[in-house]
């Protein structure tokens, strides 16, 4: 009735386990079992912390299933099997706290589910079978696949000017209002918000793959990402601030790998002295939007960044969007600040302080929160010029800027093109 697809588990390790605390449970578990095509002997009695012992000494399963009745701080004891697990394994727990902010932070923490004692047959099969689904999603490459990858950095050029809420931005409205598969990277390892703007824990797993990048692979960003809705997934973290940032950068280049395998869309919130430390994290980036405001110091900044990625990375396409826009008060005008930086601004999103409070408030990101806002539109149409869908804006701006794009190549933005027409397009660029 629900056979199985065993092709699609990992070959070296047992398919299912499971650690379950009482008899009735284990009840309804094993005929399940049995019908999914696999051993119900693998149906241990005993608990998470079972489930920990036996694990540290022996490989973890592809699927696993865990009681947490008897365990007093599931979080905690959550982050112990994580220590024992192979990545990759996907975690089913059981219980009986019907607590929505439980269900919440134990998928925040890597569980695939949560399940509610007493347990239903039905209720097994949905959630074994979602498990299951995990293996058999296409990853990148096989069959149809991700025919395309769009990676985009967003770097501030002060701190304050809202780089991180256009990034936030910008990935919900890839993944909610595009439909496409999008990660949301946030390097500011200790002070990063790319998930407290959606209302969300951090989890571990940035962290996780800068101590042990060797571990970084499909299965470990499968596990290890937040999921923020069906196509969204963001990697982020609240490293302790007496804790140094110790690394070369190669898991951040390793996650951007994987991360062109597995998404459509990536969007990189990096911090700008994550330029200075690790310039190899531009080498497969698409666009960079420079997010600054029209003051002096952010000038001037635009102007350094601007002159450091002709540098490092030529083959990136720079985009000057102009974030908190008062006219009436700005410190530089936007003449003055285009002559300055001797290029235009692409585009120019006007403050909404009121529209930035309710966002955090709701705890939604800024274009979720304040859909009919003017803000949120500007950030819609740098949205679209991103994914490509207006493509005749992208070519005007090849045709208006040869001199500033001369290394820009639209194919690599938009794979999916045999070559670029830019030559052939002509329309007004974006305000």
């Amino acid at each position: 009735m629900n056979a199985p697809w065993k092709s699609a588990l990992p070959g070296n390790r047992d398919p299912f386990a499971a650690y379950i605390c009482d008899d009735n449970a284990l009840d309804a578990l094993r005929p399940v079992v049995i019908e999914m095509g696999w051993q119900p002997e693998k149906c241990n009695k005993g608990g998470l912390r079972n489930a920990v012992q036996s694990l540290s000494v022996s490989a973890s399963p592809a699927i696993l299933v865990v009681d947490l009745s008897e365990s007093g701080d599931p979080l905690n004891d959550i982050n112990a099997l994580a220590e024992v697990c192979e990545p990759g394994t996907v975690v089913i727990a059981v219980g009986q706290v019907n607590d929505v902010r439980l269900y919440r932070d134990l998928l925040a923490s890597g569980i695939h589910d949560y399940l509610l004692k007493p347990l239903n047959a039905q209720q097994l099969h949905d959630a074994l079978n979602g498990a299951l689904a995990v293996f058999t999603t296409p990853k990148g490459g096989d069959g149809e696949g991700i025919s395309r990858h769009i990676s985009t950095a967003v770097v501030g050029t002060r701190g304050g000017v809202g780089a991180s809420t256009l990034a936030t931005s910008l990935a919900w409205l890839f993944s909610e209002e595009h439909k496409s598969p999008t990660a949301l990277l946030d390097l500011d390892v200790h002070f990063g918000t790319g998930a407290l703007a959606m209302d969300l824990e951090p989890g571990r797993g940035l962290t996780d793959a800068i101590d042990n990048p060797s571990r970084i692979d499909g299965l470990f960003i499968e596990r290890a990402m937040i999921r923020a809705n069906e196509n969204l997934s963001i990697l982020s973290a609240e490293a302790p601030i007496n804790a140094p940032l110790m690394t070369d950068g190669t898991a951040f280049v390793q996650l951007e790998e994987e991360f062109r395998q597995a998404f459509e869309m990536t969007i990189i919130d990096m911090p700008r002295n994550m330029l200075i430390n690790f310039p190899q994290l531009l080498a497969d980036v698409n666009l960079v939007l420079v997010t600054c405001e029209l003051t002096l110091a952010s000038a001037r900044d635009t102007i350094r960044i601007l002159s450091w990625l002709k540098t490092h990375a030529a083959h990136a396409h720079p985009m000057i969007i102009a974030n908190k826009v008062q006219t009436a008060y700005a410190e530089i005008s936007k003449t003055d600040f285009e002559a300055s930086i001797e290029r235009n601004i692409d585009f120019m999103v006007p403050y909404d302080i009121k529209a930035a409070s309710n966002a955090a408030k709701l705890g939604q990101v800024f274009v979720e929160a304040n859909k009919s806002s003017k803000a949120s539109a500007t950030i819609k149409q740098i949205a679209e010029r991103v994914m490509g869908a207006s493509e005749d804006d992208l070519a005007a701006l090849s045709d208006e800027k040869k001199s500033l794009l001369s290394g820009f190549d639209l194919k690599s933005l938009l794979s999916k093109k045999s070559k670029p027409e830019a030559e052939e397009a002509h329309a007004e660029p974006a305000q």
